[in-house]
């Protein structure tokens, strides 16, 4: 079947399918099994500690794979050094970049002199245009269902889709609550050239950094099973439910203040559950996906199994 879509062109992927940005879980192994299988695998720049080590990575991943792939940069972990790690991915000629997490303006003017496709991940209509304003190639759109950070106005993707397709002209990339072949055309259908995954991409074997724990929590939650956390500081994110999540919570309930928060909503208490296991002392990021997922394949065999999905269903409507 023809899976080409203005998304698969830009991006010179096989299929429309992309890997999110998974903080402190996308490295080489993992972008590099995506692409592989047709996909567009990504690396999170800012979850390493240093220019040196992303372009290291980033090196990594063309050891591992011929085609094309992403770096993300999540722009809620601003900090020393960002500028020189957008440096990298320029120097190093990555072929696309993607934005997540805030105002992408500083990050267009960084990448004035880059050839590297653009993506933006958006929760909001005005959010979409403002990115194709600022030279977007394509934005990705992120449903209340996903995990991570989210938009303020919960939203779901079914709606939030086809609202921000009519107002802009550049590709749309559906996120949130996607994890099969099914969800994958259900995107097609509100109008997306392609999908965003992250959730999903966790429970996979190339996810080497995710701990035990966190995939069997995975396995065994239901959609039901998941919470969020930080609305109280307007920047609401989606979190498996644990003890920690209920510290997180009651917190937000006494003391809604980022002083409050900011130990218990880092990257290090993150860290604790999803490479260490202990879900007193950690969170582990989770969208409402995780209802679906039932096993821990290969990329390529969840890939395969989704153009399988997808292929069944567009034999049955005759496409």
């Amino acid at each position: 079947m023809n899976w080409e879509t203005r998304v698969t062109k830009l991006l010179g992927i096989k299929y429309p399918i992309i890997q999110g940005g998974l903080a402190y879980l996308a490295y080489s192994d993992l972008a590099a099994a995506v692409s592989n299988a047709g996909g567009l695998g990504q690396i999170t720049a800012l979850s390493l500690e240093s220019p040196e080590l992303l372009k290291e990575e980033i090196r990594k991943v063309r050891e591992k794979t011929d085609k094309p792939f992403g770096v993300n940069f999540a722009f809620g972990n601003h900090g020393k050094g960002f500028e020189s790690m957008v440096q990298v991915a320029i120097e190093e000629e990555v072929p696309v970049i993607t934005m997540t997490g805030g105002n992408p303006t500083p990050m267009f003017e960084l990448l004035k002199k880059s050839n590297a496709k653009k993506l933006v991940l958006v929760a909001a209509r005005r959010q979409a245009q403002k990115a194709e304003e600022l030279g977007a190639n394509a934005v990705m759109v992120v449903g209340q269902e996903g995990g991570g950070h989210l938009g303020r106005d919960d939203v779901g993707t079914m709606v939030l889709v086809p609202q921000v397709v009519d107002s802009v002209s550049i590709p749309v990339i559906a996120s949130g609550g996607i994890g099969d072949g099914r969800g994958w055309m259900a995107a097609h259908a509100l109008g997306a050239e392609g999908i965003e995954m992250g959730t999903r991409f966790i429970a996979t074997k190339e996810c080497v950094h995710a701990s035990n724990a966190y995939l069997e929590a995975l396995l065994q939650s239901s959609e039901t099973d998941t919470t969020i956390i930080k609305r109280s500081i307007g920047a609401p994110a989606r979190a498996l439910k644990n003890p920690f999540t209920e510290k997180i919570l009651n917190i937000e309930n006494e003391t809604p203040t980022y002083e409050a928060l900011k130990t218990y909503i880092s990257g290090e208490a993150n860290k604790k559950f999803i490479y260490d296991g202990d879900p007193t002392s950690g969170f582990g990021w989770a969208g409402q996906v995780t209802g679906l997922i039932k096993d821990v394949p290969t990329v390529s065999e969840l890939i395969n199994r989704m153009v399988a999905e997808a292929t069944e269903i567009r034999v049955k409507w005759g496409q």
